[in-house]
């Protein structure tokens, strides 16, 4: 792992690092009779849930996911308060929701705690879907706002022991996103829109939250391989 100067005062360290410097990393955070909670942040298309999965396959059973996406409005809501066309906005979820689940988990009772998953084919989020058990040391958590002041999520950064930021260049992100969504089946046209006007505006807001995390993360993975279905 490379560690960069930083590229101004008040700036978090920047590293260059490939996935197994950053599984070894997490790992150092698991260990047994404790609990962390560890942020993975970083624009739509930055990999975030590529990288969550690389964490979660290595560390097995001393990690668990619980993501951001879980407290996403239903569809229903979005529409009765008029917000159905910018879903993913920071003023579209359920922040409230997300601190006090994040509160359980960082003092986590004799019993399992269960989370909201994301399910991206219905769009939707599942209730009770993923089970934290008391035992287990590291939760990762990951999401574009946790690092962001507006809409109540500055309550958020008060829930995590150590949060990455992942820095990928704007050109990758949208063709990540573009195909996520054709993957989805969108259509060309509408992919490539939603992806500059909604991503890109909420990207924006993201990349400007940067310098609140602890290290920046400049992940040495090859686009062909790397970039999956990232989130």
């Amino acid at each position: 792992m490379h560690e960069q100067a930083p590229p101004g005062a008040g700036s978090p360290p920047a590293v260059r690092a490939t996935p197994q410097q950053l599984v070894d990393r997490a790992a150092a955070l698991a260990r047994p009779g404790t609990r962390r909670v560890l942020g993975i942040t970083g624009a739509p298309g930055a990999g975030k849930s590529t990288l969550c999965a690389a964490l979660l396959h290595a560390l097995g059973d001393r990690a668990a996911l619980v993501g951001m996406d879980g407290f996403h409005y239903a569809n229903a809501e979005l529409a009765r308060l008029g917000r159905a066309d910018r879903k993913g906005a920071p003023d579209t979820f359920d922040v409230d929701g997300y601190v006090a689940l994040l509160g359980r988990l960082r003092t986590p009772p004799p019993v399992p705690v269960y989370a909201p998953l994301f399910d991206r084919a219905l769009e939707e989020s599942i209730g009770s879907a993923v089970r934290v058990g008391p035992e287990t040391p590291l939760v990762l958590t990951e999401g574009n706002y946790l690092l962001l002041e507006e809409h109540g999520w500055s309550a958020v950064r008060a829930c995590l022991d150590e949060v990455w930021y992942l820095d990928v260049p704007p050109d990758v992100r949208e063709r990540r996103l573009v195909r996520r969504r054709r993957s989805y089946g969108h259509a060309p046209e509408a992919a490539e829109e939603w992806v500059r006007s909604v991503d890109g505006r909420n990207g924006r807001t993201v990349e400007a939250s940067r310098s609140h995390a602890d290290l920046v993360v400049h992940l040495d993975v090859p686009e062909a391989s790397g970039d999956g279905i990232p989130g």
